[in-house]
């Protein structure tokens, strides 16, 4: 490793070379796994698009490696390999060496943020994001504007005459936006919601920060489906951001800050679970202890919080359902199911949504092409990253068209925003919910 220059009165992070700071840097005994066999490059959605070797696991691995022996610098012509990276850790699931290729990339993300300046309109974009999307109360403040900006029929015209065609970023952002209901700006749920029946297990529900927003029903009837199976559900008013897009993208102090608010939030509730309906959400709070692991005063509680984390349909499937379902049709629907990376790859949740599912009558459920390939949407990659975002999108609303479904079941509010884009520009109308949105009616309809 280079040598540094730290002089006496100074806590300086930096190098000799623009190489890794001192804080945290990827440890070399993770990049050492690595044997190069390729086996990761079919599965990663950036190399399959880009198709160049420094944009695929092994490419940027060896990058690290390079740069961590002083052979190579941070810069710029490193640092867009680090960026082009999804994150979706299909790789991680491909490795046949068991590469932790998710450890090496959340230590390269702070790392890149702290030692790589960005151009002022970079900088602009993601302090805006950074500053707005991890906020609720922020956020629900431009609300109205936007409600405004579809009802009046300016969005349509914005599109019609490709106002924003010179700024792709600005458009990959204004083409995800959902509708907006402006009763999910004033929201506020109980503390606590009882159980009907007999309580089974008292649960902690996490209301995310876009999933409330633009996605409350799936909240809605998340405390629907949870209740009617013996839960009483606890919603503290004090909880914030899961911490994941701050982590996702290298804000290390923000995602710490988040973390530590979550864990507060749930810290004197007595609840046996906590739950998480949204995928990029849950693999981010499954990760607490990775991200407070410098925190001495945090980390106990961090790994305490950890061990009760479920995916809702994770805890569901555990936990069994005691109440019926009917048929959310009179006649047989078909419906394909939407792995989310987070959840696939992350958190190698895949087989319990669909047994739930499947235990709905009359339900056919579908398997697409390549279901393990990343959508694109991957936090806010397809705002900062929006030309392989919309090739994946557009490979991905293909091969779920492809099988002939009804409905496409999404059980992550980012994907869903990107399926529901790539929708409309093919021009097909489907409908995209989250599965316990298909519970939730099953067990509306008895």
């Amino acid at each position: 490793m280079h040598t540094p220059i730290i002089s006496e009165n100074s806590n300086s992070l930096k190098t000799n070379l623009k190489g890794f700071d001192f804080k945290n840097p990827p440890p070399q005994s993770l990049v050492d796994q690595c044997v190069h066999c390729g086996f990761c490059l079919s599965t990663c959605p950036s190399y399959r698009v880009i198709g160049k070797e420094m944009d695929s696991p092994r490419g940027r691995i060896y990058l690290i490696n390079a740069i961590n022996k002083g052979e190579a610098n941070l810069d710029d012509s490193t640092a867009p390999h680090f960026d082009s990276c999804l994150g979706c850790l299909a790789c991680v699931s491909t490795c046949p060496s068991g590469v932790q290729y998710d450890q090496l990339i959340a230590a390269v993300r702070p790392q890149v943020e702290r030692n790589q300046p960005r151009n002022p309109w970079e900088k602009f974009l993601r302090s805006l994001i950074f500053y707005l999307f991890p906020y609720p109360e922020r956020l629900s403040i431009f609300l109205p504007l936007l409600w405004f900006y579809q009802i009046s029929g300016l969005q349509t015209l914005v599109r019609k005459i490709g106002l924003l065609k010179f700024f792709p970023r600005l458009a990959s952002m204004e083409s995800i936006l959902p509708r907006i209901n402006l009763k999910a700006i004033n929201k506020k749920y109980p503390y606590i919601i009882p159980a009907k029946g007999e309580k089974r297990y008292r649960v902690g529900m996490i209301l995310g920060c876009v999933q409330r927003l633009f996605f409350d029903s799936v909240n809605e009837a998340t405390v629907r489906v949870l209740t009617a199976n013996g839960c009483e559900v606890v919603i503290p008013k004090s909880q914030g951001c899961c911490a994941a897009l701050p982590t996702h993208q290298g804000q290390e102090n923000q995602a710490q800050n988040l973390a530590r608010q979550m864990i507060d939030s749930f810290a004197d509730t007595g609840v046996d679970y906590i739950v998480i309906n949204a995928a990029g959400c849950g693999h981010t709070l499954k990760e607490y202890h990775h991200i407070l692991a410098d925190d001495s005063g945090y980390l106990a509680k961090a790994k305490d919080f950890v061990g009760k984390v479920k995916d809702i349909q994770e805890f569901l499937a555990e936990i069994g359902l005691n109440t019926p379902l009917s048929a959310i049709s009179d006649h047989k629907i078909k419906v394909v199911y939407h792995d989310a990376c987070h959840l696939l790859h992350g958190q190698k949740i895949s087989l319990q949504p669909r047994q739930l599912l499947q235990q709905i009558p009359n339900l056919e459920l579908k398997e697409p092409l390549d279901n393990a390939l990343c959508c694109g949407s991957a936090g806010v990659y397809n705002l900062l990253q929006p030309d392989v975002a919309n090739e994946l999108g557009e490979q991905k609303v293909r091969n779920l068209l492809n099988t002939g479904a009804d409905i496409i079941a999404s059980p992550n509010p980012g994907c869903s925003l990107q399926i529901l884009k790539h929708l409309q520009l093919q021009g097909k109308k489907i409908t995209v919910i989250h599965p316990i949105e298909l519970l939730d009616y099953a067990i509306k309809r008895q």
